[in-house]
């Protein structure tokens, strides 16, 4: 037979269009299964993302704890670190507990929630127990706190409000935004710029006695400096004339009715409420019942989220369901207060009496310091 380059080329065009349409059918095949396993791949990771940004916040937290935990003390009050800015061991009990879990859980997910500005303010005191209030709070579904104390109104104040949202954790319309920094109630110009932020601000203060607040204070300041003077010396202006030395701010912080004056100016008395800091270890759930009617919230925390810890003396949470250890605020037993010349108590309290008469007075509530 004769060489036939027609025939030849009848049968070579048909298959090379057939090897062109499988070439570009492989193509597409594969572009299509890429595409399905992104897709997966990127879904099944969302949770997981969700999960580790969660447990980055706990491990975060964590590690402040480690750093904290060196200031504890043997009572729940003198926990409070004047640089203390995390949520502690408490943070611990929020990861385990499921209503947070399930708030966290819904602050990546859910869009309408926000940054908000804070609807109510722990201002103080220093040693007075605001900790233990603001961890307590957290419990509670409907509040979102920040943990660190922003120190907005008293240091940062000029890099403005929204420096400010941006500290807040996200919350929904139904949640309360909250932020505890004790030293606002004894700063001048704090109540005015908290006005000026927002006149319906809820606020609430810790108050303790004020003798028993201040050596607490003191004991905290040596556990830091160990070289500084003595309790007595501090206190007096000269051993003497047995003045006191109304300069020195573990005396000053304790006159709460001075410091509640310039806040009157502002807000009036039905914005602002005063915790027992005493009753937050007696009675927790008593003080929380009050604190939850006051911001306008359901009682959830209760009497069944305390466990009274003999050992250490402070009550510590535990979760409402099973039989999961309580945790406590503190990982150590804590500074045991020095001892105090009796004399030198005596006249602290004797100066303090008619400032405690007139708080009583103001805030219609005898703390029974006296």
């Amino acid at each position: 037979m004769e060489y036939s380059p027609i025939v030849h080329s009848l049968h070579v065009v048909p298959s090379s269009h057939v090897k062109n349409k499988l070439f570009v059918l492989c193509i597409m095949l594969s572009l299509w299964v890429y595409m399905i396993y992104c897709c997966v791949g990127y879904c099944s990771t969302v949770p997981n993302l969700t999960y580790g940004s969660v447990n980055r916040h706990e491990n975060h937290a964590e590690v402040d704890n480690q750093e904290s935990s060196l200031g504890a003390s043997r009572d729940l009050l003198n926990n409070e670190n004047e640089l203390d800015s995390r949520g502690d061991d408490w943070d611990e009990i929020r990861g385990e507990a499921k209503a947070l879990d399930d708030n966290a859980m819904s602050s990546f997910l859910n869009e309408s929630e926000s940054k908000k500005l804070p609807q109510a303010i722990i201002i103080g005191v220093k040693k007075g127990g605001t900790r233990a209030l603001l961890e307590f709070l957290r419990l509670h579904p409907d509040i979102r706190a920040v943990g660190a104390e922003p120190h907005f109104f008293d240091r940062n104040y000029d890099k403005g409000l929204e420096w400010y949202r941006e500290l807040m954790p996200k919350s929904s319309d139904g949640q309360l935004t909250m932020e505890k920094t004790p030293s606002y109630y004894v700063t001048k110009e704090v109540p005015a710029r908290i006005y000026a932020m927002s006149k319906d601000t809820k606020l609430i203060v810790v108050v303790r006695d004020p003798v028993t607040r201040a050596i607490s204070d003191y004991t905290q300041t040596r556990s830091k400096k160990p070289d500084i003077p003595s309790f007595e010396s501090l206190t007096l202006k000269n051993t003497s004339a047995g003045l006191i030395d109304t300069t020195w701010s573990a005396v000053q912080i304790g006159m709460y009715a001075k410091h509640l004056e310039r806040w009157l100016q502002y807000f009036p008395m039905e914005q602002l409420l005063f915790v027992s800091g005493e009753r937050l270890i007696t009675d927790p759930a008593g003080e929380m019942a009050r604190v939850q009617d006051f911001l306008g919230l359901k009682r959830v925390v209760t009497e069944k989220h305390f466990h009274f810890n003999p050992t250490k003396g402070f009550p510590c949470l535990k979760r409402p369901e099973g039989n999961s250890k309580p945790h406590c605020l503190g990982k150590t037993k804590g500074r045991t207060h020095p001892n105090i010349d009796p004399e030198v108590v005596q006249k602290l309290r004797d100066f303090y009496k008619p400032f405690n008469f007139r708080f009583y007075q103001m805030t219609g509530h005898d703390f029974g310091w006296d």
